[in-house]
């Protein structure tokens, strides 16, 4: 019986933390036989940087029936295929942690630029690139060209451009919305449906996750729902914790319909994990959340969904925005127990520990 061979190579020049957990979770989808793996150990960072291309190219056999290879942005992928031309012929993706256009210096000169260049080299030389958050994408394609500014003389054009046309990134074209609210008409399900149904009348992109918890009466306006919108809704329903959890990690933007609320931790929480909210410009959300996350009518909603819908990248720097603006420190129970606590006086009755 033939012996199989690897398919998938896997470097990583920064093996530890983030970087070893990514690996270790796409390996336990793959069988052994499927993949190898070339590692470096986490120290020395910006050695792996620099001369991780030259050792892999040396331990990685000339010999091989890799079709796929898999590393992260701390490689200098240009070189290695420069050295080892045979690996060219892979599909080669790259995963970013973190980049260093956006790296904290002082000043401007005291960047050292060659970790910055290799990335955006590494992009070019990469079939498809991956990025952990939107965040790191936008802060990385937005700085490409101010990094490359830095050059006295000389300077390349266009880099970020044929970044973005050669970068095949996870970042999905349709948005995907939430609704993970009680199924009560206090929640408004009839308003959610009318923009629904006009995002589809206006041929918007976009997916749809409804919901939170359902009592015996399902909204007579979710009625025949599921079949208008069709492969457009993900979910319809009740979901458990983690279920929900994921999906509001993987939502764009949630939404609230609400005629009645007093706080609306169903938004925090889908804030928090990442979606951009929404909400109507009243009852407690202006004490919450920019006036650019509230909207006064139903058709102000549509439109701000549907130009969202068309152009995604411009929503998800707009979402990238209220992510580095908004605290969500306030509302957390480290900020808000203790001052539950110091209103009731606990602090004074509590014992001393005792050390």
């Amino acid at each position: 019986m033939e012996q199989i061979r690897p398919h998938i190579l896997i470097i990583e020049p920064f093996y530890g933390g983030s970087h070893k957990q990514l690996i270790s979770t796409l390996v336990d989808s793959l069988h052994p036989e499927e993949y190898e793996i070339y590692t470096l150990p986490a120290k020395k960072w910006h050695w792996r940087a620099r001369s991780s291309a030259l050792y892999f190219s040396q331990v990685i056999p000339q010999d091989h029936s890799y079709r796929v290879l898999f590393t992260s942005s701390v490689l200098s992928l240009a070189e290695l295929i420069g050295i080892r031309p045979d690996l060219a012929t892979c599909r080669k993706v790259v995963y970013f942690h973190e980049n260093q256009l956006i790296y904290p210096v002082r000043e401007v000169k005291e960047r050292d630029c060659q970790y910055g260049l290799n990335e955006i080299l590494t992009c070019l030389a990469a079939d498809l690139v991956l990025f952990n958050s939107h965040f790191n994408r936008s802060s990385f394609l937005d700085n490409v060209k101010p990094f490359l500014n830095i050059q006295p003389d000389f300077r390349v054009k266009n880099i970020r451009e044929k970044i973005e046309i050669e970068d095949s990134t996870d970042t999905k074209d349709a948005l995907h919305l939430v609704w993970p609210h009680r199924w009560e008409h206090d929640k408004n399900p009839e308003l959610l449906v009318e923009v629904l149904l006009e995002l589809v009348n206006r041929n918007a992109d976009f997916q749809v996750t409804i919901c939170g918890e359902s009592y015996q009466e399902v909204p007579e306006a979710f009625d025949s729902l599921k079949e208008k919108l069709g492969e457009k809704l993900i979910n319809f329903g009740h979901l458990t914790r983690d279920e929900y959890v994921r999906t509001l990690l993987s939502g764009d933007i949630v939404i609230s319909t609400a005629i009645h609320e007093f706080y609306g931790v169903a938004m925090l929480e889908a804030a928090y994990c990442g979606c951009y909210p929404l909400a109507p410009n009243k009852l407690v959300y202006p004490e919450i959340y920019p006036k650019e996350n509230l909207y006064n009518t139903t058709n102000a909603l549509v439109k701000m969904l549907s130009n969202w819908c068309r152009n995604p990248t411009a929503f998800r720097r707009i979402r990238d925005k209220f992510r580095m603006k908004f605290s969500f420190e306030k509302y957390s129970a480290q900020f808000l127990v203790s001052r539950y606590f110091e209103k009731m006086n606990i602090k004074e009755l509590r014992p001393e520990k005792i050390s």
